[in-house]
């Protein structure tokens, strides 16, 4: 008799903690019960006044300023990516991109014996020549300066690695390229001074003092022509 009693007393205490385990449950449900949002995502505080007071606008390289003082074993260093599809040597052979030399000042899309895409000879209408800023874009962002590019290369997006891989191309075959003078509108500050004056601060090429009219006969430097990837 006293067996059964023992028995009944373990299944009534194991009954009991399942009661419990299933009250807990539903109770703590209930107090901690969710509402699933009305839209997925979350909210994004954006201050009043939109972009503004954000990053300095981005200006376009000074050229004059930056090509004499350049780093050129740095952008020799920066051009082994470029390698496994360029040669820049005199005389060089076209790989799966066109052979370099001498590329900066000369005409886009223009080196013999290049099957170049439709896109990169459309592209002539808008860059004739690979002027600085012209290979400055590109070496950015291919695909995006020249949509359709055989280029497959991601982009450099560094400025001041693209300066002395650009300063060093210009060692190649391009030191005839003429210089631009240093610009003060394109050098630190002046984007701030630029928007209160109403002027443009896209970081897009500026025609006339801004741009590359006016030019030293002699750089400072060696000056190297725009030797980045460029792709067909």
């Amino acid at each position: 008799m006293s067996g059964n009693l023992e028995w009944n007393k373990i299944f009534g205490a194991g009954l009991a903690t399942v009661f419990t385990i299933l009250v807990v449950q539903q109770a703590s449900g209930f107090v901690y019960e969710t509402k699933a949002p009305e839209k997925m995502g979350y909210a994004v505080e954006i201050p009043e006044g939109g972009a503004e007071g954000g990053a300095e606008a981005v200006l376009p390289p000074d050229w004059g300023t930056l090509i004499p003082v350049a780093d050129l074993a740095a952008g020799e260093a920066a051009f082994a990516r470029c390698q496994a599809c360029h040669t820049i040597n005199a005389g060089g052979a076209n790989g799966i991109g066109p052979n370099l030399y001498g590329v900066i000042g000369r005409a886009v899309a223009g080196h013999a014996g290049f099957a170049y895409s439709d896109a990169m000879v459309a592209h002539r209408a808008e860059d004739p020549t690979w002027s600085l800023d012209a290979m400055d874009h590109f070496i950015n962002a291919p695909a995006r300066y020249v949509p359709g590019t055989k280029m497959s290369f991601a982009g450099l997006r560094d400025t001041e690695s693209r300066v002395n891989l650009i300063a060093w191309m210009m060692t190649q075959g391009s030191s005839g390229y003429a210089v631009p003078a240093p610009d003060p509108a394109r050098q630190p500050g002046a984007a701030d001074a630029a928007v209160e004056g109403g002027a443009d601060t896209t970081g897009a090429p500026v025609e006339g003092a801004a741009g590359q009219s006016e030019v030293q006969a002699t750089p400072a430097a060696p000056p190297a022509a725009d030797s980045a990837p460029v792709g067909g």
